[in-house]
């Protein structure tokens, strides 16, 4: 009886010291797993962090190489230009962005009349003017060699009309500009416009430009120069190439259409008076 007593009584007591045991050995089992996954998420964790910024590395060296690419594009090759006037209606319309072919000159050739070209107009259209901020300035600069914001207000696009040793007069008789003694019939006029509301007899200097916009009542181009030192003749060395294409908006993308308004016209000579 005392053994069975003393038996039972151990029982309970044995069962409680195993049930602790396996409770302990369970809890400290699940702290182990427990800490086993916290470490594994947060390599994770460490892991995905990494590859994010080295993705945003990657995709931030894509980008500056394409900008880079584009620049120099811009500066060698051909160049986004945006119009910001109606100076060159209607082959040219506010908002258009154009490809200047920067090549067209580089190798030799020259502007020829009809081109349709931007140039720098310091010296010839503006005066010199002080440089101001240099951070703003290289910004405005980037931004407008992409075709992103409105060009430095020294270029200026104008279609040349007559080039060195020509004889540039407005009007005949008939209202028409003549060069060289021949009129010219000046269709990419904008329509209902005069070839000028100003008359001019001029000879155009070797190296020189006389240029005009298409929109003659509402473009400052050379005729606006003609009492200024220089008289309004642009060099040739500030154009900065021509406008071949209109690159945007997308529904009028095209080529600027060449001119034969010229054709008939000889080379220049001093002496030529205008035909009646």
């Amino acid at each position: 009886m005392d053994t069975e007593a003393q038996h039972t009584e151990r029982d309970p007591s044995s069962d409680t010291e195993d049930g602790s045991r396996s409770a302990r050995v369970s809890e400290d089992t699940h702290g182990a797993g427990d800490t086993g996954d916290t470490g594994d998420t947060g390599a994770e964790e460490d892991a995905g962090s990494a590859r994010s910024t080295s993705s945003w590395r990657r995709t931030a060296f894509v980008g500056a190489a394409c900008v880079t690419f584009l620049l120099l594009l811009s500066h060698f090759v051909m160049q986004p230009f945006l119009i910001p006037s109606r100076s060159m209606e209607p082959t040219l319309q506010v908002g258009d962005r154009i490809l200047v072919n920067k090549l067209a000159y580089r190798f030799g050739s020259e502007p020829g009349r009809g081109d349709v070209v931007v140039f720098d107009g310091t010296g010839s259209f503006v005066r010199e003017q002080p440089r101001g901020n240099p951070v703003t300035g290289l910004l405005h600069d980037g931004a407008a060699a992409l075709g992103l914001a409105e060009p430095d207000e020294t270029d200026f696009v104008k279609r040349v009309v007559g080039i060195g040793g020509d004889r540039v007069v407005c009007c005949d008789k008939n209202g028409r500009l003549t060069v060289n003694g021949v009129p010219v019939e000046e269709r990419y006029v904008m329509l209902g416009d005069q070839p000028s509301s100003v008359p001019f007899d001029i000879v155009v200097p070797q190296d020189k430009l006389w240029v005009m916009g298409d929109h003659r009542s509402q473009s400052s181009d050379s005729r606006d120069h003609l009492g200024n030192p220089g008289g309004g003749m642009v060099p040739v060395d500030k154009v900065v190439g021509r406008a071949d294409w209109i690159a945007w908006p997308f529904g009028r993308w095209s080529t600027v259409q060449e001119t034969d308004a010229f054709d008939a016209v000889p080379a220049g000579g001093h002496g030529t008076a205008p035909h009646g």
